[in-house]
């Protein structure tokens, strides 16, 4: 094991992004944080550090439990990190309310096949 892992192939082999190449376009962008302050694909990571990474609308906040260098099945990789409790709460509260926001705007505004005879019908009437 390792004492040290440049954190671009931590976030590869973890399986948060597919390519090393798409971690490292993401933690320049800002996406992937330490402590709240923007990194370098080359900062050394170690067991214990917790880093805040943003996947689509959700942040998550995991702690490293292992480092690995190689990119392994998606069960292993999950055993290389845990999120943080207040994290997954946060990320469920979120994405209920996401689900109530789209459950109350209509899906869409045109009226169906449906509708439009029904209209027609009374417009006739």
């Amino acid at each position: 094991m390792a004492t040290g892992l440049r954190v671009d192939k931590w976030l590869w082999a973890a399986r948060f992004f597919k390519t090393r190449s798409l971690a490292k376009s993401a933690i320049e962008s800002g996406k992937v944080k330490i402590a709240g302050q923007k990194i370098k694909p080359s900062r050394q990571v170690d067991i214990d550090t917790l880093i805040t990474v943003r996947q689509g609308l959700d942040d998550k906040i995991v702690r490293i439990l292992c480092l690995s260098e190689q990119r392994r099945g998606a069960t292993e990789a999950q055993t290389l990190y845990a999120e943080t409790e207040e994290s997954r709460v946060r990320r469920e509260k979120d994405q209920a309310a996401r689900n109530a926001l789209n459950q109350t705007v209509p899906q869409s505004i045109r009226p169906n096949k449906k509708q439009r005879r029904q209209i027609y019908q009374f417009l006739d009437s």
